[in-house]
């Protein structure tokens, strides 16, 4: 092993670097403390002022034009997936409902077959229309393979931020058979900031950045519902890839004179303690899946989904059962009747900026963390 490193030899020909997850670390009080009363959870994303530093992650399982509209009335940006149910169908209700239903052995073929309907432009523009008539801001999610074809009806139909989001995504894609997305042309023509990802390691992060990105998702999509792991053989644990992507942010702002790219956690974040182990190692904010689709108004119903699960051809996602623990409200603002973390998760981030007496969450990035792998027995 080399300690300057972090390295191990797994054997004669191979090294890896030691990579840890929120389950691995842990925040450490410090020697001041605050009233809650008087710490700040709020950030600033482009001209957006978020009350809450919560992005609400676009999965049909999570977010209907509604729960979007209630997210951001919550102080939130609910991001709706523009390759979604809601812009395959009228009415998507029969399709959820075939979903919620199927057997564990059928949801995979079942998930396929809903989503062969074909995405409809004009289905894309009602939805966000709908959200913009709510008065929140307006955010929706396309693919990387489908932005050229879609992000104009999205654009035309007002969205405020274009959320471009995959299991993997680079600045540099190569492609013998088609033209791919040329991210830095594409950022510097439209006029709508652009949140991109998922990326998980510093130097494909940097390349996000210089692309002109407002934000950049750290993560790899599909979060408790993903087999990208098993399938792929792709992992990075979260709290090693938020500090890698952060340390990308501090390099960048330096070499760009300034610029600042927001730091968004996409993956792992399942209670209000991986909010701010996820905050502590870098991240400006969080994108919640799993913790909003236990929400009762949530479209799943209790279960949860992907982008990743519906593939045509390689799945790499579950329907995974999550339940249902409160409202939208008691999950993100409380009160809480559980000990758990799933409820009330913007209290215990407020909980912790007084026990740590940090006064925002820019602050909170700067707090002492260990290492204490989590053991739940």
């Amino acid at each position: 092993m080399r300690a300057m490193s972090g390295e191990i030899e797994i054997g004669r020909s191979k090294r890896a670097r030691q990579a840890y997850s929120f389950d691995d670390i842990a925040v450490v009080p410090a020697r001041r403390t605050r009233d809650v009363r008087d710490v700040r959870v709020s950030w600033q994303l482009d001209a957006y002022h978020v009350d809450l530093p919560v992005m609400a992650s676009p999965m049909d399982s999570v977010m209907s034009p509604e729960t979007a509209i209630l997210v951001g009335r919550l102080g939130g940006i609910g991001v709706l997936d523009l390759e979604g149910l809601w812009a395959r169908y009228e009415d998507p209700a029969d399709a959820l409902d075939r979903i919620r239903t199927a057997s564990c052995e059928d949801a995979t073929r079942v998930l396929q077959e809903v989503y062969r309907a074909p995405v409809r432009p004009e289905l894309i523009a009602a939805r966000l229309t709908q959200i913009r008539e709510a008065g929140v801001v307006v955010a929706g999610r396309l693919g990387p393979a489908q932005t050229q074809r879609h992000w104009r009806a999205a654009v035309e139909a007002g969205v405020d931020l274009l959320v471009i989001r995959g299991s993997v995504v680079s600045a540099e894609h190569v492609s013998g058979n088609t033209e791919p997305l040329n991210l830095k042309r594409f950022i510097y023509e439209l006029d709508v900031p652009v949140v991109v990802g998922g990326v998980t390691t510093y130097t494909a992060a940097l390349h996000l950045m210089r692309t002109g990105a407002a934000a950049v998702l750290v993560g790899q999509g599909g979060g408790a519902s993903s087999s990208v792991r098993q399938v792929l053989g792709l992992d990075m644990p979260m709290a090693t890839a938020v500090s890698d992507v952060a340390a990308a942010r501090r390099d960048y702002l330096d070499e760009s004179g300034g610029r600042y790219v927001h730091v968004i956690a996409d993956g792992s974040v399942g209670n209000s303690g991986d909010v701010v182990k996820a905050i502590a190692c870098g991240a400006d904010a969080v994108m919640l899946g799993a913790a909003l689709a236990r929400a009762a108004e949530a479209p799943g119903g209790g279960y949860h989904w992907g982008a990743e699960a519906r593939h045509e051809r390689l799945p790499r996602g579950y329907r995974s059962y999550v339940g249902t623990v409160g409202t939208m409200d008691e999950i993100l603002n409380g009160p809480s009747d559980r000990a758990d973390g799933t409820l009330n998760i913007m209290g215990a981030l407020r909980r912790t900026l007084a026990t740590t007496g940090y006064a925002d969450v820019k602050e909170l990035q700067k707090v002492e963390v260990v290492l204490d792998p989590h053991d739940p027995s």
